[in-house]
Parts: structure tokens; sequence; C-alpha cells
């Protein structure tokens, strides 16, 4: 794994238990969230083909030139309604909600609801 961060190497341990599960197709692809301290990321891949449809970040062009968002959970609303609007112009209505080992709180469900928000249902 590499990391020696207990921290880390405890959410690569869940995130692994977790993948165990979780599969996405092109039907129903799997929206992965990464967050690290200053930004988030988020994809929608089709595991099968093992190919990205979508994908949103903070690290975009289209969110820095916006005026700056109050919170970083503002941010990852945002960020989950630009993935919603990319995956549903791509005909995706359906997806599996990878949390990647992260707790369901805060960023992470920001995303989910902006997402959702989005027209995305899961």
């Amino acid at each position: 794994m590499g990391a020696t961060n207990p921290s880390k190497l405890a959410r690569l341990k869940r995130k692994k238990r977790i993948r165990k599960h979780l599969s996405g197709t092109d039907q129903k692809p799997r929206l992965s969230v990464f967050r690290s301290s200053k930004h988030i990321y988020v994809q929608l891949i089709d595991d099968v083909s093992g190919s990205t449809l979508a994908a949103a970040s903070s690290m975009e062009k289209v969110v820095r030139d916006q005026p700056k968002f109050e919170s970083k959970v503002a941010t990852a609303e945002h960020i989950g309604k630009i993935l919603g609007e990319r995956a549903v112009e791509k005909g995706v209505k359906k997806v599996v909600f990878d949390r990647n080992g992260f707790q369901y709180h805060g960023r992470v469900k920001a995303v989910s609801k902006g997402a959702r928000d989005a027209g995305l249902v899961f």
C-alpha cells in the first residue's frame, strides 16, 4: 500500500472492504468520491470496461472562476451538481455510490446531495 499514516491505512482498508461489494456498469456506473484536505474529486466509472464516463473536481477552471464558496461543503455540493448534470447529458440516471472509505458525512454527503439534486438516483 505504501502508506505509513495510520488513518490513511485505515481508510484504505475500509475502501478495500467496501469495493468487494460495489461495481459499476455502463447502465449503472460507480460514483467514486475522493477528498483531500483542500479539494474534492468525483468520477463516474464503468468497471466492466475500465473507463471513466464523467468527472468533476474543485480544481476545474469552471469552479475556480466562480466566486469563492462559503465552505468546502458548499463547494462539494456544487461539484456533485456538476457531475450530475454531466451524467444526465450522457444518459446516465442511476449510479452506485462509492464513498471510497470516507465517512458519509460532510463533504462526501454534500456531493451525493448535489448529484441527487441534479437528477441522479442511488
